[in-house]
């Protein structure tokens, strides 16, 4: 819960609106009020800037609407009480050249002359070029503005400049090093480029870099040093049944390099943030007040989705008994959950699998069968799917309890983007049907209901009870002839006659239900 403190108006315009807010767990805005997304923190003045964009898609639109950049203000982060700007730029206020809208991932740094200097990602009005996101500088002489073009020119980086790329122009990272020189990275899609600045914060100097040794690379790249070694963390999608990174390319873990000079060399190092939440992550680490901190964005506020994202800050610790010093994994701390009421679906307490396992598509995620979400609009690693160039005519998921369970009914949503019938894409299967492990064989259930396959609600269907630690849910694709279409599932549960207090599934590599 986030406590409102109050409200405090603009005393002029050298100060923008703002409120006070006691932040008691992560994220830091978690009554679902405000939306905030990309951090990127700033210590001056003796206080700790986070610079977000603010998300505003309504709970059904997969896409990121951001029309402005907000800043949330501590001078103590335990305390957790922090003064919200809601409201400090719109790229069209300050840019004359730029689109409304589309206030992405920026960063503001302290310059050698000791204004501000906001790198923000915009699309460009009137370009030409394929992709119109560019990078713009904006200048103040307080984190908190006012603001105005550094650059009146245009942006310093697009797909025109300084030299021509083919890449989207967004997420940048400024660092300016101990003897002022200023460097400037960005890139997404997998496409990192660097480049040094002019003491002017604006001018390139010589060549960009393009980076290619930080395994798996996405996005969000943030660049720091601690102790004369330079830091790189980022975005990463490599994903895999064994990545340790992500299970799904849809999700992203934080990973980081390390490198000798600003420019690079960049070794990679490892992962220090696990997959959140929300299919983004984007990183921020800074020292603060002799702690240093992980900031970065989830989807755990009251109502949050991927495309309604809140800043969460965490503690990071190093290991400085190597060289380079390594970031120990941060843990995420989360909101408190309700606590364990009994209740008729046990999904949560077994483990699941599936007839593709281990070869699951990395765009879906077998995790999201029983983790109680069904989404309006949910994106792949919501649910498990099936989908390949060539479909098999009959897929299964399935449980596995730790000790025997009584079941008699269960209920499923299915996920399909093409319709009944079809033999391409995703459709509802043409019919399931349910089996259960019993003496070292799989039994049909003897269903009391219909087994339905209707789209946009749950599918329920009652049976006779049975006592098992493994339940199968045997699905037989739409199409024919050889081609088939995929099947997907976002939510399934095992229903128990009464409720019953189950703890959720440790983790286990056992879900083989054949050894029953």
């Amino acid at each position: 819960m986030i406590g409102l403190i109050g409200w405090a108006c603009a005393s002029s315009a050298q100060q923008p609106a703002s409120r006070q807010v006691q932040a008691h767990v992560n994220p830091i805005m978690a009554d679902g009020q405000y939306y905030s997304a990309d951090p990127a923190p700033l210590v001056a003045d003796g206080r700790l800037y986070i610079l977000a964009g603010r998300d505003e898609a309504a709970p059904d639109v997969n896409d990121f609407v951001m029309k402005e950049w907000q800043l949330l203000v501590t001078d103590d982060v335990a305390g957790g009480r922090w003064t919200h700007y809601p409201a400090i730029l719109k790229p069209e206020q300050v840019f004359a050249w730029a689109a409304p809208g589309r206030a992405y991932a920026g960063q503001i740094v302290q310059g050698p002359d000791r204004r501000y200097y906001l790198y923000a990602p915009v699309e460009e009005r009137d370009s030409t070029n394929p992709d119109r996101f560019a990078i713009g500088v904006a200048v103040a002489d307080s984190p908190l503005g006012p603001w105005r073009d550094a650059h009146r020119q245009g942006p310093i980086v697009s797909q025109s400049l300084p030299e021509r790329n083919d890449i989207q122009n967004i997420d940048p990272t400024v660092m300016v090093d101990d003897d002022g020189r200023v460097y400037l990275y960005w890139g997404t899609f997998g496409k990192l480029r660097g480049i040094e600045l002019a003491a002017d914060m604006r001018t390139p100097i010589g060549h960009a870099v393009q980076v290619s040794t930080l395994d798996g690379f996405f996005e969000a790249p943030w660049l720091f040093k601690r102790n004369g070694t330079y830091y790189m963390a980022y975005a990463g999608n490599n994903a895999g049944p064994d990545s340790p990174c992500t299970p799904a390319r849809y999700h992203a873990c934080i990973a980081y390099g390390t490198a000798p000079s600003p420019l690079g060399p960049w070794t990679y190092r490892g992962v220090v943030l696990d997959p959140v939440s929300s299919t983004t992550s984007h990183p921020g680490i800074i020292a603060f007040g002799g702690q240093w901190y992980m900031i970065y964005h989830t989807a755990d506020a009251r109502g949050g989705g991927h495309f309604r994202r809140s800043v969460a800050i965490d503690m990071l610790e190093w290991d400085d008994s190597v060289r380079p010093a390594r970031m120990r994994k941060v843990v995420q701390t989360h909101p408190p959950r309700p606590a364990l009421k009994p209740q008729r679906n046990i999904a949560a307490a077994a483990q699941a699998s599936a007839s593709n396992s281990p070869d699951i598509p990395t765009q879906y995620w077998i995790k999201a069968l029983n983790d109680g979400i069904v989404r309006a609009n949910p994106l792949p690693p919501d649910m498990w799917g099936s989908w390949t160039p060539h479909n098999p005519a009959r897929q299964w998921i399935q449980y596995r309890w730790g000790r025997p369970v009584t079941l008699d009914a269960s209920r499923i949503t299915f996920f399909a983007d093409q319709p009944a019938g079809a033999s391409q894409g995703v459709a509802p299967p043409a019919r399931w049907h349910l089996e259960y492990r019993d003496d070292g064989r799989w039994q049909p259930v003897l269903p009391i209901s219909a087994y339905g396959v209707a789209l946009g609600a749950a599918n329920t269907v009652t049976f006779r009870p049975v006592t098992t630690r493994c339940l199968r849910a045997v699905l037989d694709a739409s199409g024919g002839a050889s081609q088939y279409a995929a099947v997907a599932v976002q939510e399934w549960e095992a229903l128990a006659p009464q409720p019953v207090l189950l703890a959720p599934a440790t983790m286990s590599s056992d879900t083989r239900c054949d050894l029953d």
